[in-house]
């Protein structure tokens, strides 16, 4: 499955649709496929509006670029790529879209583990194939 990279200004990203689900609930949301990101981070935002009590998950820090420390909360949920769905742990963080970034992003844990990503910057495309499928 391919995806067009997203431009912002001059700049090109892998920039992809998905759906995520918790229970009955689902929300379109884009994602930075990001190669070095450790795990799946989201907004707190988005988290509520698939009815999600953001802060009674497991509360974690990471460190960004810049060496911020940052609060999420960890929460079960499905993420769907196209039409294909796995079940992820996921953080959930308050400003990770809108005031920084438009978007959230899929990184290792959750995302590469279930894909083989093929980035291509000169087609400005990513391709996704699921593991253990051709």
């Amino acid at each position: 499955m391919k995806f067009r990279y997203a431009k912002y200004g001059h700049v090109l990203r892998p920039v992809i649709p998905v759906k995520l689900r918790y229970k009955s609930q689902e929300t379109g949301y884009e994602v930075l496929v990001d190669s070095g990101a450790d795990m799946c981070l989201f907004d707190a935002g988005i988290g509520e509006a698939i009815g999600i009590d953001v802060k009674k998950g497991i509360m974690k820090t990471v460190l960004g670029v810049g060496g911020k420390s940052s609060v999420y909360y960890l929460h079960k949920i499905h993420i769907d790529v196209g039409g294909w769905e796995h079940e992820i742990e996921a953080g959930f963080m308050p400003n990770v879209s809108g005031h920084v970034m438009r978007h959230g992003l899929v990184g290792q844990t959750g995302f590469f583990e279930h894909f083989i990503v093929k980035f291509d910057l000169l087609k400005e495309e990513v391709e996704l194939t699921q593991q253990g499928k051709k």
